[in-house]
């Protein structure tokens, strides 16, 4: 009996030790750990990180500077955006997605509603990864939030600013200002996740604690520091647990 409650604690140890290393991610390391060695399967999306494109020609470009991928605001001032749920994942889970849009209410007048009979919404569902389209790309859009490791708060936050049209703060067209890649470290396949592109950066400053900023070791090949602010390398970046201000502002400048 005292060997079987012996083994039981060190199951329970272990698995508070997996949950506790879970919740200590930031949401960049959360992304890349989940979206690591994924296979694309006959008709999914090309990925760049967590961003999906329809084709190999499109990765490097930013959708919305090129056709109008808004979602639409109603005469009363809001923007709808309607969703569906997989009912593949847990109350808990479901809890964790419906508080993160819920979190667009409070700040913005985007206003995520269930789906009724809308031609363009969010498919929200447990797929490979964690990845989203740009902007409004048209009928049932898949926004994949995996149970293994996608499901929180700022993860949720981070997918549906993608859908509602922003990309990652490091890759805006201002970056080397703030900050520097170290192309040294970068993994050689891994190198375009860092390539620029003209940002809807709404004439907001670089955030460092934006949610959509990625953290150090971003797509390391050999363990060293692949970013690092400038001037200043001692600041502090890609640990948001949340939307930032600016990111709130850029949004607001955007859609309201």
């Amino acid at each position: 009996m005292a060997v079987l409650k012996c083994m039981l604690g060190l199951v329970v140890l272990l698995v508070v030790s997996t949950w506790a290393q879970e919740e200590g991610l930031t949401v960049s390391e959360r992304i890349e750990r989940a979206n690591r060695n994924i296979v694309r399967g006959p008709g999914d999306p090309y990925l760049e990180d967590d961003v999906a494109y329809a084709s190999e020609a499109e990765r490097n470009a930013d959708p919305c500077t090129s056709r109008g991928c808004m979602w639409p605001k109603s005469g009363d001032g809001k923007v709808y955006v309607p969703y569906v749920v997989s009912r593949l994942f847990s109350g808990r889970e479901a809890s964790i997605i419906a508080h993160g849009l819920q979190s667009f209410h409070e700040v913005s007048c985007i206003r995520f509603v269930k789906r009724t009979s809308q031609k363009d919404y969010l498919n929200i569902q447990s797929l490979n990864g964690c990845w989203s389209w740009i902007g409004r790309y048209g009928n049932a859009q898949d926004l994949s939030l995996s149970r293994s490791g996608c499901v929180y708060h700022n993860t949720v936050q981070h997918e549906l600013l993608h859908a509602l049209g922003f990309h990652h703060e490091q890759k805006r067209d201002d970056r080397d200002q703030y900050m520097r890649v170290l192309f040294e470290n970068v993994d050689p396949e891994q190198a375009h996740n860092f390539d620029m592109i003209h940002t809807l950066t709404q004439g907001t400053p670089y955030d460092y604690g934006s949610v959509m900023q990625y953290h150090q070791y971003a797509f390391s090949g050999n363990g060293h520091p692949t970013l690092e602010a400038y001037p200043d390398p001692t600041v502090e970046f890609g640990t948001a647990s949340e939307m930032s201000r600016a990111d709130i502002l850029r949004l607001n400048r955007l859609y309201c």
